[in-house]
């Protein structure tokens, strides 16, 4: 596996972790079934293309990309903040959305900057990069 490849599946694993981790973070705060139906199936997904990258990384001999540790810390301590002070449902979703934003940003940076990377890590880049639009689409309606 060249080393586009596995800069990219790094990003992709780093970015599923950084999305699980926010969206169980959330999950304790949400009262509405369907908002909490979607955040979990979501989350399911993010989970098993973060286990596909993590597998790809094993294979290459590569480590994974922990998502950056103070930076985690802080979006944490800010989403606490934000859900302290709002914990509804549209606060909740407009949490998400913007996380979906960002993912999506940083994937397509990735995606279009390491343009050696094997088809197949790309084609889980851009699956991210759907997921997370699809999921920002149905968050929409909780704003």
């Amino acid at each position: 596996m060249n080393q586009d490849s596995i800069e990219l599946l790094k990003e992709c694993n780093s970015g599923c972790k950084n999305a699980t981790n926010s969206m169980e973070q959330v999950l304790p705060y949400v009262k509405e079934d369907k908002l909490r139906k979607i955040i979990e199936d979501y989350n399911k997904k993010h989970i098993k293309l973060g286990d596909e990258c993590h597998k790809l990384l094993n294979e290459a001999g590569e480590d994974e990309k922990d998502p950056n540790g103070f930076t985690q810390a802080m979006a944490s301590i800010g989403t606490e903040f934000k859900l302290l002070m709002n914990d509804g449902s549209g606060k909740i979703a407009e949490l998400m959305v913007d996380g979906c934003n960002m993912g999506i940003k940083s994937i397509s940076k990735c995606v279009n900057k390491l343009k050696g990377a094997e088809n197949k890590v790309k084609d889980i880049s851009f699956e991210i990069i759907s997921i997370e639009q699809d999921f920002m689409n149905e968050l929409l309606a909780f704003l």
